[in-house]
């Protein structure tokens, strides 16, 4: 048989996922993947109901319903200080996975470099592959997650066409600072290359942080592109249903990748996202009390487990260094470790080593979520409490 795409050969599959799957094998507890064990909130999930009785089950406008696009283009202005046109600016995706993959293969051509903070998403580093990138990482160091500007300035070249922010960061917890994102936004009008910013974290917030949009910073018009979804906020990680805000003269070849990728969202949902992107202040101040809380209960059992967590800024994850555990269980690297982990204590978690291009760099570091309810938290806590 002919080769397959040589390009499959440079990622492996989703590690985050492959653990979900081993966690279910043990019926264990899926610290691993970020998605609540909750529902999402009724009045939503009514609007999504009614949607479907009322005969919305075609496809939508390929790039978006209308009554979507204006909620996000509304909602991007209040909170984020975005002002977009939803006709010539927002498209509607399959999740912001798709939004993501969308656009750089809207960005790309061969040759381009792509700038990514590391660790990362695990989905940025093979996106810019199958998107024809050579991507450059910068590394984030712990405890506050820090960067050297000299290593991002380097980073940046004549190649540069796009650099990749996630704030609140996944999997570290980081809330970029405006110093920083100050610091990108100058790189990238020098350059004159794109900020592509995921923001699916942008209301999960602790101990005052705040988010800041790079689009929304001065000189940022034409070159600050902003990804979003429902999954998140609304604890909807299944509907699939998120969107990506660009410049007018980018939006037309995002559309396209989007059509011939996916056509389009699911039309009920659609109706429903735009339900929820109206909801009040209230809304998102009780959701962020709720992962501070879960924050606070998941950082005392890690600690109280032997582990070494560092406190989130922002989003719903921690990262523990587990050096001391490794050595003590004998295991060779985090993904055995992690899997051991599962079979004695019955927690499931992410192995640093895939988030980052180079594994070296988080071989001493597992990830946790915490989207969970106090009794799962507190059955999680019984489970690592046999590490003691």
């Amino acid at each position: 048989m002919k080769a397959l795409n040589q390009l499959t050969g440079r990622f492996t599959e989703s590690v985050i996922r492959m653990m979900t799957r081993i966690c279910n094998q043990y019926h264990g507890i899926n610290l691993a993947q970020g998605f609540p064990d909750w529902d999402v909130p009724e009045p939503i999930k009514e609007a999504a109901i009614k949607a479907i009785r009322d005969g919305v089950n075609q496809y939508a406008v390929t790039w978006g319903a209308p009554g979507l696009r204006q909620a996000i283009a509304a909602k991007a202005r209040a909170y984020n200080r975005i002002v977009c046109d939803p006709d010539t600016q927002v498209t509607v995706t399959c999740g912001a996975t798709e939004a993501m993959i969308a656009t750089l293969k809207a960005l790309i051509n061969p040759g381009d470099e792509v700038v990514i903070f590391a660790p990362f998403y695990e989905n940025y580093g093979p996106d810019s592959l199958l998107s024809g990138a050579t991507p450059r990482y910068v590394t984030l160091r712990p405890p506050e997650w820090t960067f050297d500007p000299a290593e991002l300035k380097a980073a940046f070249g004549p190649r540069t066409k796009a650099v990749v922010i996630n704030t609140p960061h996944n999997p570290s917890g980081k809330v970029f600072t405006r110093a920083e994102l100050e610091l990108v936004a100058e790189l990238c009008q020098e350059h004159r290359c794109y900020c592509v910013s995921d923001e699916i974290y942008e209301h999960i917030l602790y101990d005052g942080a705040r988010h800041l949009s790079p689009a929304s910073l001065p000189g940022m018009e034409g070159l600050g592109i902003t990804i979003n979804s429902v999954s998140k906020t609304y604890s909807a990680t299944g509907w699939r249903v998120g969107w990506v805000i660009t410049p007018p003269e980018v939006t037309g070849a995002v559309r396209k990748i989007h059509d011939f990728l996916t056509v389009g969202a699911p039309a009920p949902l659609q109706e429903a996202a735009a339900m929820a992107l109206g909801l009040g202040e209230g809304y998102y101040r009780d959701l962020a009390a709720t992962y501070q809380r879960a924050r606070d209960q998941l950082l005392g059992v890690l600690d109280r487990a032997g582990l070494k967590p560092y406190r989130p800024a922002g989003a719903y994850y921690i990262m523990t260094e587990v050096g001391d555990l490794l050595e003590r269980l004998g295991c060779a690297d985090d993904l055995e470790l992690a899997v051991r982990l599962i079979e004695l204590t019955g927690v499931a978690s992410v192995p640093g080593s895939s988030f980052h291009a180079d594994p070296a760099l988080g071989r001493r570091q597992l990830r946790f979520c915490f989207c969970k309810r106090p009794e799962t938290l507190d059955r999680a806590a019984e489970g690592l409490a046999r590490l003691a």
